[in-house]
C-alpha cells in the first residue's frame, strides 16, 4: 500500500496538475463513465463536530475510493486548521486498499481547480477584474487558480470581516496584481469574473448588482441552507455545475429550485461544455453561474494524481497491508 502523507502534498501538487484532473473527471461524469456515491454527513456529537463520506468510481480513470474527514471548528486551540481529510483509494481490479493520502491542501486545491475550470470555459476571454467574495483560507487558492486562467489587472475584494482582507492583498501583490477593499455595489459592477467562497447561510450579491457578461463561480455553498447569492441572480443567469444531484439539493441553485424558479434541466455540467455535447458561454452579456458543490470524484481525481507524482518522484512510502 502506498501512503502520500500531508506533509508531502505541496511539494508534489500543483494547482495546474488538479486543474488537468478535475477537468478530466467532470468529463467523465458528464459522459456517465463516472459517478458519485451519496454522501454521508453526520454531528458527531463531540467537540462540535461534523464527520462525513464522500465516495465514487472514475471507470475512465480506474479511480475508486472514498474521502473521510470532516469540521472540528475547535482545532485552531490545537493549532490544527478545521477541515481533517484523508484519501483512501482502492484498487477497482481487486477491491484492496492502494493508497492514503492526506486530503487537507487537496481538497483545497481541487475546490480552486474547480472553480478554474469553470473560468476556463465560460468566463469572457477579455475579462479584466476579478471579484473576490470572502477572504478565508479558501480565498487564497481561489485566486492564485483564477490567475492562471485569465489575464485580470485587478482585483476587487469584499468579506464580512474587512479585517481578513490584507491577507487576501498580500497574496495579490505575490501575484503581481492591484489589490483594493471596495463596497459590494462597486464589486458587482467592475468585476468581469467573480468567485463567491463564503460560508454564509444568507445571499449576500443581489441580480441588480451583477453587470451583464459576467461569470460566477459561486464555491461556498455545500450544505442545505447555506447561501452566497440571490435566488433572482440564480434563475437570472446561465446555470452550470459539477453534479445537478448535488446542486439542487445542497448547492446555491438549491434555492430558486425551491421556489419553483428554475428546475433542473435548466442546469447544464460543466463537463458537457468541457468535451463539447452543450454550449458554454453563448454571447459577451450572458451571465453565467457555476454552482461548484464539490463532488468525491474531485478528491479521487487529485489524490490519484498525487500518488502517481510521489510514485514517479519516489516519494511515496509503500508498506505491506
Amino acid at each position: 500500500m502506498i501512503i502520500v502523507p500531508e506533509s508531502a502534498i505541496g511539494e508534489l501538487v500543483s494547482l495546474e496538475d488538479c486543474v488537468d484532473a478535475v477537468e478530466k473527471v467532470f468529463v467523465s461524469m458528464a459522459e456517465r463513465s463516472a459517478h458519485n456515491f451519496p454522501v454521508v454527513r453526520e454531528a458527531i456529537g463531540y467537540q462540535d463536530a461534523l464527520f462525513g463520506f464522500k465516495s465514487g468510481f472514475d471507470r475512465e480513470g480506474l479511480a475508486l475510493g472514498l474521502k473521510a474527514g470532516g469540521f472540528w471548528p475547535n482545532n485552531a486551540d490545537k493549532r490544527l486548521t478545521n477541515h481533517q481529510s484523508t484519501v483512501f483509494l482502492f484498487d477497482p481490479e481487486t477491491g484492496r486498499c492502494r493508497a492514503v493520502v492526506g486530503g487537507n491542501l487537496l481538497t483545497a486545491l481541487r475546490t480552486a481547480a474547480a472553480s478554474a475550470v469553470s473560468i476556463k470555459h465560460l468566463a469572457r476571454r477579455d475579462a479584466k477584474v476579478l471579484g473576490m467574495v470572502g477572504a478565508g483560507h479558501q480565498a487564497s487558492f481561489q485566486l492564485r487558480a483564477a490567475m492562471q486562467q485569465r489575464p485580470f489587472e485587478k482585483v476587487v475584494a469584499w468579506n464580512y470581516h474587512p479585517e481578513m482582507l490584507p491577507k487576501l492583498a498580500a497574496v495579490a501583490q505575490e501575484l503581481a496584481v492591484p489589490f483594493e477593499a471596495v463596497d459590494l455595489d462597486r464589486l458587482g459592477g467592475e468585476a468581469d469574473v467573480i468567485i463567491t467562497i463564503t460560508s454564509s447561510f444568507q445571499p449576500i450579491l443581489k441580480a441588480l448588482q451583477i453587470k451583464p457578461g459576467t461569470h460566477m463561480a459561486c464555491m461556498g455553498t455545500d450544505t442545505k441552507g447555506k447561501q452566497e447569492v440571490d435566488a433572482a441572480l440564480v434563475a437570472e443567469a446561465t446555470l452550470f455545475t459539477d453534479e445537478i444531484a448535488q446542486a439542487i439539493s445542497i448547492g446555491e441553485c438549491q434555492h430558486a429550485v425551491a421556489r419553483g424558479m428554475i428546475a433542473p434541466i435548466d442546469i447544464v455540467e460543466i463537463g458537457a461544455v468541457i468535451n463539447g455535447q452543450q454550449p458554454g458561454r453563448t454571447s459577451p452579456d450572458q451571465i453565467t453561474l457555476f454552482d461548484g458543490t464539490g463532488v468525491g470524484l474531485q478528491d479521487l481525481a487529485v489524490a490519484q494524481a498525487a500518488v502517481g507524482l510521489a510514485l514517479a518522484r519516489g516519494m511515496a512510502v509503500e508498506v505491506d497491508f
